[in-house]
């Protein structure tokens, strides 16, 4: 059985299209990578998962249990780390973690060791009593990840769990989510902004872009789609894309893509190809002010299908909307 399915999940606010009839799969024990920029659906589409909105068309199901009809159900299965920390300040690490515990129905006997094993796991039980206020960004957002797993739930729903955090810490924290899948078989389902992060940790990685799906594979098979290398060229000339065109139709390029003045051509082997993309502009007068080649990566791939990077999509709120409107059907 699936962990989630999603069917036609659709979800408007006015004439915004947040989420677009969106339709995927996420298997038990898998991590399920959910990537996109600002405003392309992923925290609409948690929202609704996790059964804090309701869809205006289509079903999900988590946990094998229905969003619409089973809520609380759902809510007792899975656990949750919210974008914005969610812990009382004021309380305790392990007040925290207790209040939770009790809230979730855990027994209190049971209780008492799970804290501590938790707190052991996240390496925070040295800070056990210590007010939460008096916790770094990275203690924050481990207890947090306890916090989510303290009633052992089957799916855990984590919301940009290392946004803003040192290199450092985010490694660590990757450590655990790879933990919490080898020791409790948990199925993860991951937001992030950082490639790096989606490369290492997920199975599976889906892209959202102006709330629908535009690409759902493994990283590696997104990676291969590329190709062998990725060549970015700059210019100022408005015949890019007659010189991608022609790049394509030789068959030096097996795909393209320009983007404010920048091409970005798949090939197979950019050292071969480089002398024939220049003789290709020269004779077409287009004057190349940089050019550049690498592996394909994730991140590659997220600019082939949305025509950004994942870093530069972060805009205003206003400015996503503008993105995502569409008139109603």
């Amino acid at each position: 059985m699936d962990a989630i399915v999603a069917e036609n999940l659709t979800k408007r606010f006015g004439e915004l299209v947040a989420v677009d009839h969106v339709s995927f799969k996420v298997k038990q024990g898998e991590i399920f990578g959910f990537l996109g920029p600002n405003g392309a659906g992923k925290t609409t589409t948690i929202s609704m998962l996790i059964t804090l909105r309701k869809p205006d068309e289509g079903e999900a199901w988590v946990a094998g249990l229905s969003v619409a009809k089973k809520p609380a159900e759902i809510r007792r299965r899975i656990g949750v780390v919210f974008q914005d920390p969610s812990v009382d300040r004021e309380l305790t690490g392990w007040e925290n973690l207790w209040i939770h515990g009790v809230i979730y129905g855990v027994p209190k006997n049971s209780l008492r060791r799970r804290i501590r094993s938790l707190m052991e796991f996240v390496d925070l039980w040295e800070k056990k009593d210590t007010p939460v206020k008096h916790y770094s960004g990275g203690m924050v957002r481990r207890l947090e990840i306890a916090r989510a797993l303290i009633h052992e739930p089957e799916i855990l729903f984590l919301d940009e769990p290392t946004l803003g955090l040192d290199p450092q810490t985010r490694a660590k924290i990757w450590d655990y989510i790879e933990d919490i899948r080898r020791r409790e078989g948990t199925t993860i389902f991951l937001t992030t902004h950082y490639m790096d992060e989606a490369e290492r940790l997920c199975d599976r990685v889906a892209i959202i872009d102006h709330g629908r799906i535009v690409a759902l594979d493994t990283p590696e098979n997104l990676i291969r789609r590329l190709g062998g290398d990725v060549v970015y060229l700059h210019s100022s000339s408005d015949r890019l894309e007659e010189l991608a065109s022609m790049l394509s139709e030789t068959g030096l390029a097996s795909d393209y893509k320009i983007i404010d003045g920048k091409l970005m051509l798949s090939v197979r082997d950019a050292s071969k190809a480089m002398p024939e993309i220049f003789e290709a502009a020269r004779k077409l007068g287009v004057k190349i002010s940089e050019i550049s080649y690498k592996r394909p990566s994730l991140g590659d791939v997220f600019l082939h299908y949305t025509g950004r990077s994942l870093r530069d999509s972060e805009g205003s709120w206003k400015e996503t909307a503008r993105i995502v409107v569409r008139r109603r059907r």
